[in-house]
């Protein structure tokens, strides 16, 4: 089978990363008891995937297959589910407690687990659900881990409700996007924001209220005459940095900021301002199976397609390269997918 491998030094004359990564031929992974093999039809990008490549992400273990989003067809291991399309739940060691993992948690697409850049994969057999039907390919294997973090950090933590008014800031990625249609699935008031008026234009048609630009200074004037008397429930936050003390003054008293990320800075200032209006701030990582299992079944529920901004068919050495190169220069509106053909050669 072909596989995604991580090597520890860039190919002389390559700069993007301090990592580079090679398509290989490995064998077909063999199933224990408990486990089931799947056969990958499609695997999506996170930008852990960036950030395990820059060196960056804890715990990197050089020969890791990457990945953690995948869709695919069980072949062996349950009478039950072969010949199934099932989605695989990306983290491990985290069965139900809302409070966080029970023991080690680990995310696929790193040593000792299997990754999803692969053209197979053994997993437990709890570990796979049904992919919703209304999926396409793609679609479904854009779901796992943005719709898992989207799930825990949009209900779990922000307790987003009917009639709530939410901020989801970055908006473009899997993760704000999908937060963006699950905090409107449930009627929730919704507005973002993006350095990109267009990202802002079409979160619009996908059911925001509004958005700013936050690159302009002044943003909060501009989502205080967006909000009118209305002050933010919660705030759904994946980038961190500098704009944290301008939220409390937009939030109500009691507000939850909902942190499941930090792509712009890796650290955010807390200020006595948030103390007085009793806002809280809460990290938010992935999520348990139980959530996995809710989210799914949100999504079979409210027939939610997740946005997918490109897809690569074939798994070579360009393809990889090319959505890796979309990322790094943050163009895309949505994930981005491998689609792989078994019958390929390397």
């Amino acid at each position: 089978m072909l596989a995604v491998i991580l090597q520890q030094n860039p190919p002389p004359g390559e700069t993007s990363y301090k990592h580079s990564v090679s398509v290989e031929n490995l064998p077909i992974p063999k199933i224990e008891a408990g486990q089931v093999l799947v056969k990958l039809q499609a695997a999506a990008y996170n930008h852990r995937d960036e950030f395990i490549r820059n060196g960056l992400y804890p715990g990197i273990q050089f020969g890791s297959t990457l990945g953690s989003d995948g869709v695919g067809i069980v072949v062996d291991g349950d009478d039950e589910l072969t010949d199934q399309r099932v989605i695989i739940c990306p983290g491990v060691g985290w069965e139900k407690d809302p409070r966080g993992p029970e023991g080690k948690y680990r995310i696929l697409g790193l040593l000792p687990l299997p990754g999803t850049f692969a053209e197979y994969i053994v997993v437990p057999r709890k570990d796979v659900f049904p992919a919703p039907a209304h999926l396409s390919i793609a679609e479904a294997a854009a779901l796992p881990l943005a719709g898992l973090t989207a799930w825990r950090a949009t209900f779990t933590k922000a307790n987003v409700q009917s009639g709530d008014y939410v901020l989801i800031t970055g908006i473009g990625g899997g993760v704000a996007l999908t937060a963006l249609q699950f905090a409107v699935s449930v009627g929730a008031n919704v507005y973002v924001t993006s350095s990109d008026d267009n990202k802002i234009k079409r979160a619009v048609e996908l059911g925001a209220k509004g958005g700013v630009n936050y690159k302009n200074d002044a943003w909060p004037n501009h989502l205080r005459s967006l909000l009118g008397s209305n002050l933010l429930h919660s705030i759904i936050d994946g980038a961190g940095g500098p704009l944290h003390p301008k939220y409390p003054a937009l939030m109500r008293l009691g507000g939850i900021i909902s942190v499941y990320g930090m792509t712009v800075a890796p650290q955010v200032t807390f200020t006595m301002s948030a103390v007085l209006k009793n806002v809280d701030l809460k990290g938010s990582t992935m999520g348990s199976r139980a959530e996995f299992e809710q989210m799914v079944r949100f999504v079979n529920e409210h027939r939610i397609r997740p946005i997918v901004s490109g897809v690569w068919k074939g798994l070579t050495k360009e393809n990889v390269e090319a959505a890796y190169e979309v990322m790094r220069n943050g163009k895309q509106f949505g994930k981005l997918v491998l689609e792989f053909d078994a019958a390929q050669k390397l």
